[in-house]
């Protein structure tokens, strides 16, 4: 039986973008499962972890998300509109959130398909990767049809959102549980990997624990 692994997923995440072709080519690589859990950002579930007084938090991001990106050789823009609604001045979160929530649930109902790391992969691609409007006309549902998924249908199943939101405060606390708060983190047998730059001491991980294919 495959091992799984835990990946703690933010669809507000550049990192988490940035973090999708290494998760996938790990079940490539490793006889492993991607166990997708998606979170709601930082910014969402603790307003006041981006502030004016934390302004550098936000600075850094700013500078390393380029780099990293292009370093990666993957397209990077923020996205237009952002995932989150918040004053980029005040860092203040609107009480209004009409993208995160759906777009979280959605990866929560993508998981229960099967197909949790391809609509992330997917759809982070369209997010991140310079599409604007991209909540807009029928950039999700090709994404999700790309991933093998209906967003129709997946649609319909969030609409009452309640056990979806559920879902999504458990892997919040197991995201505590496994030791760490940010995304992207991955968590095999209780150790946390978080960064999309610790891949590869994950990777080393699951070699040295005689996971890799032949």
């Amino acid at each position: 039986m495959a091992t799984p692994i835990d990946l703690f997923w933010s669809f507000r995440s550049p990192y988490s973008y940035l973090a999708t072709p290494g998760a996938r080519k790990l079940v490539q690589d490793f006889d492993v499962t991607i166990r997708f859990r998606p979170v709601l950002p930082l910014a969402v579930r603790e307003p006041d972890f981006f502030s004016p007084e934390n302004m550098k938090r936000a600075r850094y991001i700013a500078v390393d998300f380029p780099r990293r990106a292009e370093m990666l050789g993957m397209v990077r823009a923020w996205p237009s509109p952002d995932p989150i609604v918040q004053d980029m001045k005040t860092y203040k979160i609107a009480a209004e959130q009409p993208y995160i929530h759906r777009l979280t649930f959605l990866g929560v109902e993508a998981e229960r398909r099967g197909h949790g790391i391809e609509f992330a992969f997917e759809v982070s691609h369209v997010i991140f990767g310079g599409t604007r409007d991209w909540h807009l006309g029928d950039h999700l549902a090709c994404a999700a049809q790309r991933a093998g998924l209906d967003l129709a249908s997946m649609d319909a199943a969030i609409a009452d959102p309640a056990a979806h939101l559920a879902a999504v405060e458990e892997n919040q606390l197991a995201l505590t549980a496994a030791g760490h708060w940010g995304v992207p983190t991955f968590a095999l047998n209780g150790e946390p990997f978080f960064g999309e730059d610790r891949i590869n001491t994950l990777r080393w991980r699951l070699g040295k624990l005689g996971l890799s294919r032949a």
